[in-house]
């Protein structure tokens, strides 16, 4: 008998092995087209996680109107259009083409990728519907609209009439002027952003150029709601678990000290005690402004995102003026809660939102520490306060101890 010849008995258990590996294989390409789904995360990759790409997952770009016009509360940008020059944007918006040009340090007859945003210098007719608006209640962004809306030098106000359609809400995005030497990797970094998301926002290129001066638009969180969010990691208190130092005295002795027998301490003239009258004391260095209100910070000043500071009072407190000045400006939000501003000397000027009773018009000439309003007696309990130098924001605290 040949080797590779066998009896019918020897392979019968063999064949039976084989059907049944080759059921097995049916059963298990038939279980994926009935949408099972076999978890191999453990055994391959070591324990999959992704909390950090949900985290940074950015919202769509609100869409432009008609005339590609996406309009914030505190400025308005243009989206380009297929075969768009800087020029015939300019026409189709209604603006003034050198003004555009030289904004975004480009040329009037520079071509435009479809879906590129063009900041623009001023406000145009705003879209149906008004302007995007947070969709709740935001005094930071509601102090900087009027902060942005007023001159260095003169501020005034006036009543827009109200659009018609629906009105969009939305988080208002973060600009973001290119310097010389950054990617659009560095400033995706920069802000902790995808840099495919920032580059869908702003219609750039397949290389990701971005040129110096140009203005872009930050991408904006996507919501998620409270029980798609993962948790947080716990994190251990400062010194927790950590062994207390023993202190330096109890590790060596004190050091010799000189003393003088008591005998001789009397014999010794008591010395003359000094003349306190001549001597002239000076006040304590002041502050370049004082406290709207007394209390505490419950919302630090960070740039960008809050560009003031909120202090906790309760309903009813005076919100007093920083320092000297004159109210350059008293307009409202959407809500009717007026929004103080006051002009103070070295282009400074100082904010105070979420107040009522407004104690002052524009116009008048306030000291420091004259009452302005009063914290209101429904909403947060604290009033939002900035400081700004012109239009830049910046950080209250200093102001108030140095």
């Amino acid at each position: 008998m040949s080797s590779t010849q066998r009896p019918a008995a020897d392979r019968r258990p063999r064949a039976r092995i084989m059907t049944l590996m080759a059921g097995t294989c049916v059963l298990a390409l038939g279980a994926c087209g009935d949408g099972m789904d076999l978890d191999l995360r453990g055994p391959i990759g070591g324990g999959l996680n992704t909390s950090d790409a949900a985290r940074a997952a950015t919202a769509d770009r609100p869409k432009p109107d008609a005339r590609g016009i996406i309009s914030y509360p505190t400025y308005q940008v243009a989206v380009a259009q297929r075969g768009d020059t800087l020029g015939k944007l300019a026409t189709r918006i209604g603006v003034s083409a050198q003004e555009l040009a030289r904004y975004n340090g480009i040329g009037i007859d520079d071509s435009l990728r479809q879906g590129e945003v063009i900041a623009l210098p001023g406000r145009v007719a705003e879209p149906a519907g008004g302007p995007i608006t947070p969709g709740g209640r935001d005094i930071t962004s509601i102090a900087g609209a009027a902060i942005d809306s007023a001159g260095a030098s003169q501020i005034e106000t006036s009543t827009l009439a109200p659009a018609a359609g629906q009105s969009q809400a939305g988080a208002e995005p973060v600009r973001h002027r290119v310097e010389r030497g950054e990617t659009a990797y560095t400033i995706a970094r920069l802000y902790n952003v995808p840099v495919r998301s920032l580059a869908d926002w702003n219609g750039l290129g397949a290389d990701f150029a971005v040129r110096e001066g140009q203005f872009l638009i930050i991408p904006v969180a996507a919501q998620r709601s409270a029980a798609a969010a993962p948790p947080e990691p716990a994190t251990q208190l400062p010194g927790a678990g950590s062994p207390t130092p023993e202190p330096p005295s109890a590790a060596k002795p004190l050091p010799p000290e000189d003393t003088v027998p008591a005998a001789t301490a009397r014999q010794e003239k008591p010395k003359e005690a000094p003349d306190l009258g001549k001597q002239q004391t000076t006040s304590a260095p002041k502050a370049r402004m004082s406290y709207p209100v007394r209390g505490d910070i419950v919302r630090p000043f960070s740039k960008g995102k809050n560009d003031g500071i909120d202090i906790a009072a309760s309903a009813g407190t005076a919100v007093k003026a920083a320092d000297a000045g004159t109210v350059a400006a008293i307009t409202k939000d959407t809500k009717g809660t007026p929004i103080i501003v006051v002009k103070h000397s070295g282009n400074l000027l100082t904010v105070y939102s979420n107040v009522d009773n407004v104690a002052v018009k524009t116009g008048d000439s306030v000291a420091r520490g004259q009452t302005l309003a009063k914290i209101p007696s429904s909403g947060p309990a604290a009033v939002h306060f900035e400081v700004r130098n012109g239009f830049d924001s910046l950080d209250p605290v200093p102001y108030l101890t140095e």
